[in-house]
């Protein structure tokens, strides 16, 4: 088994007492940017599926499988290698190299022409990609002390919605005025820039150097294999991962076709989805995310199992409001009901991150990282696209009108798993409390 987190040292500075390293809230400015970049890409797809399906002839199918399965099975297993590599070399040349990689492969998918040569310039951006969260999961850790990762992760985590929002802003843009093609090759590019930003502007931190008990916590090695066995026989750690991803079937399910949906069944135009879409993502998501690391910092002083509690209880609520948004009869009804599940679907995403990071030892946060992201993708990525695109398929005879709005009917009952599992959580941190307290 891999070594547990090391316990306080007697002379540890408390949490409340420390601050975040030298440069910190730099570092975290230019790793929000990439993390913007990397959802930025990756979501471009999903944006502009309709000019795509124009285009290229691709089924709703088709769609949910390049930006779904396809996508997660290189992305969740190339973090791997990817994570154990970081963890033993230079964590910030490893996000520089993998931000370089999956912008230019970016810029391929603008320059596809076929369907199976988007296929292979998706996969080739799951690769890319598949070095950029793990690393700076790590990095951020190893600039900001705890007590302060929760609200660090927190803006960290706000790259999503931001990345998602200008993709629909920009990208949508881009695609009326021009061509969805111009939309990849130019966004692409920004990120190749920035790769060589990442390369001479991020220094690498010391790691575990602001953790209590540094001292001790810096001379832990821990290899791959107790790394892997530790976090999935930890209950905690694999909760919270099944969590997670039950999560994520809907976020990415409903996500990767939320764009094509308010089009094709409620009526949306690329100018009305660069605009309105964009503001709900940004102010929905974004704020979602960005409450969300404040309050697991606040709650997580008094109890950990807040890192349960609180994703649990903030998908409860998002359930009506996401009926709501699927039967809605217009795009701007559907819109105002929107909001709801894209303020609240969010909450688990920081609190999972900051568990899984104060969990292990340092020398072990970007596999763990890696391995929480292999979980979380592999099934949210990887089924929740898959199944909606599949479903609205199936269902294009019978419901012609509204094939996907049953699709995402469909995805209504994971929630109920979602929350299930994140009470699951809570009970295993409460027994944990107690059995530190004998």
């Amino acid at each position: 088994m891999a070594p547990a987190p090391q316990a306080p040292s007697p002379d540890a500075a408390p949490a409340a007492e420390m601050r975040p390293g030298k440069g910190a809230w730099v570092v975290l400015a230019i790793l929000c940017f990439v993390y913007v970049l990397n959802f930025l890409d990756r979501q471009l797809l999903s944006i502009l599926a309709k000019p795509i399906q124009d285009d290229l002839g691709v089924t709703d199918g088709q769609l949910g499988l390049i930006s779904g399965l396809y996508f997660a099975l290189f992305y969740c297993l190339i973090s791997i290698p990817v994570g154990w590599l970081a963890d033993r070399t230079n964590r910030t040349r490893v996000l520089a190299f993998a931000c370089g990689l999956w912008s230019a492969a970016t810029v391929a998918c603008g320059l596809s022409a076929t369907y199976p040569q988007l296929v292979l310039a998706r996969m080739t951006v799951g690769v890319g990609e598949a070095g950029g969260v793990p690393p700076s999961y790590a990095i951020i850790t190893d600039y900001f002390p705890p007590g302060r990762r929760g609200t660090a992760l927190g803006l960290f985590n706000l790259g999503p919605p931001i990345g998602q929002a200008l993709g629909v802003a920009f990208g949508a843009a881009i695609a009326a005025a021009y061509s969805w093609r111009t939309a990849f090759i130019v966004l692409g590019a920004v990120g190749i820039v920035t790769a060589f930003v990442v390369l001479f502007a991020v220094k690498e931190p010391v790691r575990g150097g602001l953790d209590r008990g540094a001292k001790e916590a810096k001379v832990v090695q821990a290899g791959f294999w107790p790394t892997v066995r530790n976090f999935f026989t930890t209950p905690a750690l694999l909760l919270v991962a099944l969590a997670s991803a039950a999560t994520q079937i809907v976020t990415y399910g409903a996500g990767n076709f939320t764009t094509l949906f308010l089009m094709r069944e409620k009526g949306m135009t690329l100018p009305d989805v660069s605009l309105w879409y964009a503001l709900v993502v940004i102010v929905g998501m974004g704020g979602g995310i960005f409450v969300s690391g404040r309050v697991i910092d606040r709650f997580t002083r008094k109890t950990r199992t807040a890192y349960a509690f609180v994703p649990a209880v903030s998908l409860t609520l998002a359930i009506l409001p996401y009926l709501g948004f699927v039967a809605a009869p217009t795009w701007p009804v559907a819109l105002a009901f929107l909001l709801g599940p894209t303020f609240l679907n969010y909450f688990y995403l920081s609190s999972a991150v900051a568990l899984v990071q104060e969990e292990v030892a340092p020398s072990q946060r970007v596999l763990s990282g890696a391995l929480l992201l292999l979980v979380m993708n592999l099934v949210g990525m990887g089924v929740g696209p898959t199944f909606v695109g599949m479903v609205s398929d199936a269902l294009r005879v019978s419901h012609p009108e509204n094939s996907l709005q049953m699709a995402f009917y469909a995805l209504t009952p994971v929630y109920g798993l979602a929350i299930a599992l994140f009470v699951a959580l809570t009970l295993v941190l409460r027994r944990e409390a107690r059995e530190q307290a004998r």
